[in-house]
């Protein structure tokens, strides 16, 4: 314990407490009393909100172990402080106790705790290894004849990772657009700028009765070219959303602001 905590415990100034042990510094050798180094105290500071007013002083504080505590008493000459010092050194043999009585607990948990860090630690590890060999996403992403999934899961991704809204603008879409755009995160807002088709519109309608609703833009003329826009970012799309991956071809993203793309839109 720091002086100043047992100075106010006994009721002293923590200057007067240590100009008594001072007088009588025969008996606080070392183990009973010793001063704490600046890095001592700046980690106290660090990890207890209590020594705040620490991390200013000019001096650093003593502290005292169980036996300093007991010999106290002696020096400030006061019942406060006996009384005081037996209720410490009452509370040090109950922590003794309670060490020793939970001693195979604290033991097991402390294994825990070590398991959990090696754990952690491998995990990280497989996750860097797994990061450094999966495929990086390019400006460019082609795909093959037949590589419907590989399609499918990239796109996929790009719409999960939007946070505030997703755009496609598509001359031929399906229930299959409606699915994809449902892999969004709560709070993003999703439109698509397609043609009409009645069987589409009552599919949008269902949908829209049950999950968070889809905006659908009809457009006013026939665009030749498929976008994806995520956010601020703008995607050319080699094929429709539900054929991407049936034939050959490619994803491109676009340096356009996507207000450029939606403006050519009216």
């Amino acid at each position: 314990m720091i002086d100043r905590d047992l100075a106010m415990l006994y009721g002293v100034e923590t200057k007067r407490l240590n100009e008594q042990v001072k007088r009588n510094v025969a008996r606080f050798p070392e183990r009973y009393r010793f001063q704490l180094t600046r890095e001592e105290m700046t980690e106290l500071v660090a990890n207890c909100d209590r020594f705040k007013t620490l991390k200013h002083s000019t001096t650093t504080p003593f502290a005292f172990t169980e036996y300093g505590v007991s010999m106290l008493p002696s020096v400030l000459s006061s019942q406060k402080a006996i009384d005081t010092s037996i209720r410490i050194i009452d509370a040090f043999v109950a922590m003794r106790r309670f060490i020793v009585q939970n001693a195979g607990i604290l033991m097991r948990i402390a294994n825990l705790e070590r398991h959990q860090i090696e754990t952690d630690e491998k995990i990280d590890l497989i996750l860097d290894k797994m990061d450094e060999r999966s495929p990086k996403l390019l400006p460019e992403q082609i795909f093959g004849t037949g590589c419907v999934w590989d399609a499918w899961a990239f796109v996929s991704d790009l719409v999960r990772n939007a946070k505030k809204r997703i755009v496609l603008i598509d001359n031929f879409v399906d229930d299959r657009v409606l699915s994809l755009l449902d892999k969004r995160a709560d709070g993003v807002t999703a439109a698509i700028h397609s043609r009409y088709y009645k069987q589409f519109q009552i599919d949008l309608n269902k949908h829209n009765e049950q999950y968070p609703v889809i905006e659908f833009v009809q457009l006013s003329h026939k665009n030749h070219d498929r976008f994806l826009i995520i956010d601020n970012k703008v995607y050319l799309m080699g094929a429709s959303l539900k054929d991407m991956g049936s034939g050959l071809c490619a994803v491109t993203k676009m340096t356009t602001a996507p207000e450029r793309i939606l403006e050519l839109l009216k």
